[in-house]
């Protein structure tokens, strides 16, 4: 039996239990990770896990129950303890389950890779890893160096008709490294992750990048306090991106808590630039089938030509604001379904990182933001940071002890995008620049 009829059973045993309606996920999962530091393995870890939810509908109210028995035998017990929760909870106008759940069409978005490595594999990854950084000249410690794998199965059922399953694999390694003495110590880190294994970074590659960045860090200075042009290392721009999809959440644009509330179909980012969100990108590092109510997944201009085209909707909050969903619930199996991104990304600019900086006498080059002061009301942006500074189009010394601050309205209006796009994070983003922030220093 596959798991998308084992929660068929879960759903008709709510649904005798006295539930209007009711829908059930699942999700198992096997993984192997191993930690290595200076030499010696420290954790080496093998988990499997079953964890089953359900949510069921009487009326307007609703109860969510989880479990991590897999056994029929328990289904209407639990369906039964769903149903009596259900019965004392307060009345949601804009719950239930989705208006149509969509048919879902086959398409192979290659989640699943067959390679399963050992202990041994992981063990050799993790070593190569951090004996390249090691060997960086200035680097003096370690953090240590992670590898893992994991696989997982994901079903969902509803008493609207749906049902389907799928199934996810990831390959990662991590290495962070020292370099330095006392309290003139730096740290950096380097990482992949991928769903397939072939497409996993070389992890020499990963511990060299590591110890090379974090000699780089050495000797930091902190500048004085200037309004300058700010280039973000793609590993942070990714982070602007992340405050987008947080101000453009329809269950925050229904609380009226984003500082984008009123812009839909008007102009937030320059013309030409576009953000994507697609959940059938082959072996992207979020893609999915359907999402966590049953709606397939589609690829979507969220940023066309520099308009805001769309909210991120599940049908909870498409409900409120008299939308439908988007097909962007997210979910686990003890809470209900959220709307979330999947693969998100602003498509690439036409200069290289080199170029966009060429014309910047002093400005500020971004490795590392710290603390999270954003104001998702207004927009006010107030981060921690710490990077290089740029002298006349080149990176110079290291700085730390900084803060960047802007809003967030101005600063998506006036980010310029590199050419070198790679997806990595999953929410990705070129190297962006930024005019006109605020770096407050000594």
């Amino acid at each position: 039996m596959s798991h998308a009829d084992t929660l068929q059973d879960l759903v008709a045993a709510a649904r005798r239990a006295g539930a209007d309606a009711a829908d059930a996920i699942l999700v198992s999962n096997a993984s192997l990770s191993v930690a290595r530091r200076l030499g010696q393995i420290e954790q080496l870890e093998r988990a499997e896990g079953f964890d089953l939810g359900l949510r069921v509908f009487l009326g307007q109210r609703q109860a969510i129950v989880s479990s991590t028995d897999p056994s029929p035998r328990g289904f209407q017990a639990l369906a039964e303890r769903a149903v009596a929760m259900a019965r004392v909870v307060p009345e949601d106008p804009f719950a239930g389950l989705a208006d149509a759940p969509d048919g879902l069409v086959a398409v192979d978005l290659d989640l699943a890779d067959t390679a399963e490595p050992s202990a041994e594999d992981l063990i050799t990854r993790a070593a190569a890893a951090e004996d390249a950084a090691l060997a960086v000249r200035g680097v003096t410690n370690s953090e240590g160096a992670e590898a893992g794998w994991g696989r997982y199965a994901i079903a969902l059922a509803a008493s609207n008709g749906f049902a389907g399953e799928y199934a996810r694999t990831s390959h990662s390694i991590s290495v962070t490294a020292l370099a330095g003495q006392g309290t003139g110590m730096e740290r950096d880190y380097d990482y992949s992750s991928t769903v397939h294994l072939s497409d996993l970074e070389d992890a020499a590659m990963l511990g060299l990048r590591a110890g090379e960045k974090a000699v780089a860090r050495l000797n930091p200075t902190r500048p004085k306090t200037a309004r300058i042009p700010v280039v973000y290392d793609p590993r942070v721009a990714a982070s602007l991106l992340g405050h987008l999809a947080g101000a453009i959440n329809g269950a925050a644009v229904a609380r009226g808590t984003s500082f984008l509330r009123e812009r839909l179909g008007q102009r937030v980012m320059a013309a030409g630039l576009t953000v994507l969100d697609d959940p059938t990108r082959r072996r992207g590092l979020r893609s999915r089938p359907f999402d966590g109510e049953g709606m397939k997944g589609t690829r979507r201009a969220i940023v066309e030509d520099g308009v805001l085209t769309t909210w991120v909707l599940d049908w909870r909050s498409a409900r409120q604001l008299g939308m439908t969903s988007t097909g962007h619930a997210s979910r686990g199996t003890g809470g209900p379904p959220s709307p979330a991104t999947t693969n998100l990304w602003l498509e690439p600019g036409k200069v290289t990182p080199a170029a966009l900086m060429a014309d910047i006498r002093e400005g500020l080059y971004v490795t590392e933001l710290i603390g999270s002061g954003i104001n998702g009301v207004t927009g006010d942006y107030s981060r921690g940071a710490a990077g290089f500074m740029i002298r006349d189009g080149a990176l110079a010394e290291p700085v730390s002890e900084i803060t960047i601050a802007g809003n967030l309205k101005e600063m998506l209006l006036e980010l310029t995008p590199a050419d070198d796009l790679q997806f990595r994070r999953g929410t990705d983003s070129p190297t962006i620049r930024v005019e006109g922030l605020t770096m407050a220093g000594a």
